[in-house]
Parts: C-alpha cells; sequence; structure tokens
C-alpha cells in the first residue's frame, strides 16, 4: 500500500476554531455501526472544534428514522433522507414510496435539510453495465422527481458516473446540492456548478499524491466549495486508515486553507457560508 503524506500542518491544537469560526461538515454517516452508541460525544467533540452542523444523509429504508432522531436527538446534527446507490439492489418501489412518505413527513421538521445520499456508483465492478445499472438509474431518476417535488436540494454521490448524473440533472430540474466527494474533471465540476452544486472536498485531499483533488481545490471557484468528512470513511492522511470523525473538520480544513493561500478563519466562513447557500433549511436554523 502507498503510503501518503500530509502537508505541514500543526498538531492538535487548532488556534483557528476559537472565538465565531464556524465548520460544517455536509456528510457525515454518523448512524454508522463504526460509533457504536458514542454518536453524541462523537458530536460534541466535534462542537468543541467549532463543527457548527453535522449532516447526516439516509442510505437506505431501514436507517430513515435513525438518521432523523440522531438529529433530534443532538443540537449540531441535521439530516437528509435518501437512497443510497450501493443500496439499491436490494431495495424496491416501496421503499421509494416508504421515502416519499418519510420526505412528506419530515418537511414540518427543521432538522430535515436534504434528499439524499442519492446517486450512481460505476465504481463497484458489475453496477456500471446490466440490469444493477438500470436499476440505480431508476432510483435515481425517481428520487431526482421527489426533490423536485418538493423543492430540495439534494446529496449526491458521485463514483465515475458524473457525465450520467449530469444528463440526468439537466432533464430533472432540482434545487442544487452538493456533489459529494467530488473527483472528476475541471469541466465537470464546472457543469456541477452551472446546475447550483456545490462540490464536497474531505479527506482525499489531504494526501500530497491526491494531485487531481488538489488541482480542482485550488483552481475551482471557493463559493463552489463545501468541507465534509464521510465519517467514518475517508479519513484524513493523519488518520488513514484508523476511522473518520466529524471533529476532523477544522483540520481538513486547514489543508484546504493552506493549498489555497488563504486563513482557516476565511476558509471556515466561506465553506459554511458555501454550505447554507446549498441547504437553505440548514441556513434557516443558523
Amino acid at each position: 500500500m502507498l503510503r501518503y503524506q500530509s502537508i505541514n500542518l500543526p498538531g492538535d491544537a487548532w488556534p483557528y476554531t476559537k472565538g465565531r469560526t464556524m465548520w460544517i461538515d455536509t456528510h457525515c454517516h454518523l448512524d454508522a455501526a463504526e460509533f457504536g452508541g458514542a454518536q453524541a460525544q462523537i458530536a460534541a467533540a466535534a462542537a468543541q472544534q467549532q463543527v457548527k452542523w453535522i449532516v447526516i444523509p439516509a442510505v437506505e429504508r431501514a436507517n430513515f428514522g435513525k438518521v432523523a432522531a440522531l438529529a433530534a436527538q443532538i443540537p449540531n446534527c441535521t439530516y437528509a433522507l435518501g437512497i443510497h446507490p450501493l443500496y439499491v439492489e436490494h431495495a424496491d418501489d416501496a421503499d421509494l414510496q416508504a421515502l416519499r412518505e418519510a420526505i412528506g413527513a419530515a418537511m414540518a421538521d427543521p432538522r430535515f435539510v436534504a434528499i439524499g445520499e442519492i446517486g450512481l456508483d460505476f465504481f463497484v465492478p458489475g453496477m456500471d453495465r446490466g440490469p444493477l445499472r438500470e436499476k440505480q438509474e431508476h432510483f435515481y431518476v425517481e428520487q431526482l422527481k421527489l426533490a423536485r417535488e418538493f423543492g430540495l436540494p439534494v446529496l449526491l454521490h458521485v463514483r465515475r458516473s458524473q457525465d450520467i448524473l449530469l444528463k440526468y440533472l439537466r432533464r430533472i430540474k432540482v434545487q442544487g446540492g452538493i456533489a459529494h466527494a467530488f473527483n472528476g474533471s475541471f469541466q465537470q465540476a464546472e457543469a456541477f456548478i452551472g446546475l447550483g452544486f456545490r462540490l464536497g472536498f474531505g479527506g482525499a485531499m489531504t494526501f500530497t499524491r491526491a494531485l487531481q483533488i488538489r488541482r480542482l481545490a485550488v483552481d475551482l471557484p471557493l463559493d463552489a466549495l463545501v468541507l465534509e468528512t464521510d465519517a467514518p470513511d475517508m479519513s484524513p492522511a493523519w488518520l488513514h486508515p484508523a476511522t473518520n470523525q466529524p471533529q476532523e473538520i477544522p483540520r481538513i480544513g486547514a489543508v484546504l486553507a493552506e493549498l489555497r493561500g488563504m486563513s482557516p478563519a476565511e476558509l471556515a466562513q466561506a465553506t459554511a457560508a458555501n454550505a447554507c447557500a446549498a441547504l437553505p433549511r440548514l441556513a434557516a436554523l443558523i
């Protein structure tokens, strides 16, 4: 396995997170089994680092209630509802109906901010062709329609599927959202931005050999970028391969700030504003 090194940053003390600095983790699977029953403590540790908000996306019908319950119980958490492409294989149209009903009920909940995690995954062998690809596209389209119906942004899973995702976004107009863990071309990034999306950057950006992601992080407009952990996955260089946590957002943000030649405080302010622009229901909480 290749060993990557992060850029030289301070250690455990993060002076940039003091005062009024606010960070937002726009994508964190806080309900994951890896966290056991410690979600409240993990979110509190993030809050100590000025991570004001954490967005928890659902991935399947079975965890719709869990992500909503976590957001109700933990002060700095919000949630999204959707069916992840890697869970589509064992889902059916009854799950889509259940999602529609859950969305309708959640519209009265201020902690509910988006449809997600939805999208397409053509990286996993066998999912880029045949019946599984067709089923993924069906679920993606139907969930875009739900986002359009309810006037909600979407959290997009994007793995080797940028152009097909964009094809459907051009046909089914939604209220923008976030392309999570973006790793496409500059032209594809511009296309998502043109459709009202922000692009999520996280742990992958902290590896010095992640040249394409780092180029995007530097060259894209600042107002297109948001931060995320995808915890417990996508650990940054200083944690890999240990479990990722939302408290890493300030240090991930410091990497992005250094790459762009700005202060972490400025970066926090900008990316928090971008997250609020992408997720208006989140902005209403602030």
